[in-house]
């Protein structure tokens, strides 16, 4: 069973491997060979012998939250929704108080998905606006302010910084009409949050982040994506012409805009280690942010 030095999901690695054994022995698979694809939140393996793919929910992670994720993605799959299916065992699989899901393994080639490939998944989804799986609202601000209450390796005028930043975008998001009417939302749509499937469509994955709110959040974040992780503005201009909106022409965009990136600032800083290339980054980003520069390309973390 391949294993990694690096810390993945809030375990180490002895820990992380005994509870991937335990999974495996309870859901009847074999954790032979398995490789850790990502390790930044939860920690997800693949496991080639049984074609699934294993999501040990993040140390801490409450229960309430994998179950809902397994009753929104069964509903999902139900109608006939593009998102990855459930591998047909009873889940969630519990071990000692942590909790994973089990997933069907898709293929993927070298390349991830393109933008314009989540217009459809994406527009579709918008469309449930009365869902039977009681989702979390949107509260980014809130969201936002837990992450710097918990981001210790921030020096104090960082914090302050951010803060101030937060109270402004936050009194603009009071005044905001909305163009579109509330709806189930992916809460964190982008290229690495879809796979390919065999036919060359894509389907959406990692539902950890659903809520119920403004599918403009949605919309924001794959702009944002584009825009800050090097994919260029005319793969943007190819997600809005397929989806039949262009976020950035929408009055309310800066301060969405702004309050997203504040949120994929601050959810890196608290889990950055002092001295770590995660906090490098996230200290970027912030002069980055503080220096008005909206078009600076950002390192994926």
């Amino acid at each position: 069973m391949t294993t990694t030095a690096v810390t993945a999901g809030g375990f180490t690695p002895a820990d992380l491997a005994s509870v991937l054994a335990r999974v495996c022995r309870t859901a009847g698979l074999d954790p032979e060979g398995a490789v850790l694809l990502r390790g930044h939140t939860n920690a997800v393996y693949h496991l080639p012998g049984d074609h699934v793919v294993v999501k040990i929910a993040r140390r801490g992670t409450p229960a309430n939250s994998v179950h809902r994720t397994i009753a929104l993605v069964t509903w999902l799959t139900a109608q006939g929704f593009p998102t990855v299916d459930l591998h047909p065992v009873h889940q969630p699989v519990q071990t000692d108080g942590h909790l994973a899901t089990i997933w069907t393994h898709l293929p993927q080639p070298g390349h991830s998905v393109a933008a314009a490939q989540l217009a459809g998944p994406l527009k579709a989804l918008h469309r449930l606006t009365d869902p039977p799986v009681d989702l979390p609202p949107v509260d980014t601000v809130a969201a936002v302010r837990r992450s710097l209450a918990a981001a210790a390796s921030l020096t104090a005028n960082e914090r302050t910084y951010l803060a101030r930043h937060l109270d402004r975008l936050g009194a603009d998001l009071t005044d905001l009409t909305y163009l579109l009417p509330p709806s189930v939302i992916q809460g964190d749509p982008q290229h690495r949050n879809a796979l390919h499937t065999d036919d060359g469509q894509a389907v959406l994955c990692d539902w950890d982040t659903a809520a119920f709110g403004q599918p403009e959040w949605d919309l924001t974040t794959v702009e944002i994506h584009c825009r800050r992780f090097g994919y260029g503005p005319d793969h943007y201009k190819a997600f809005a012409q397929r989806y039949g909106l262009d976020i950035t022409t929408w009055d309310g965009y800066p301060v969405l805009a702004g309050l997203r990136e504040l949120r994929m600032i601050t959810t890196n800083a608290k889990r950055a280690a002092p001295g770590s290339a995660t906090l490098q980054e996230v200290r970027r980003r912030i002069n980055l942010l503080a220096d008005g520069v909206s078009e600076a390309r950002w390192n994926i973390l």
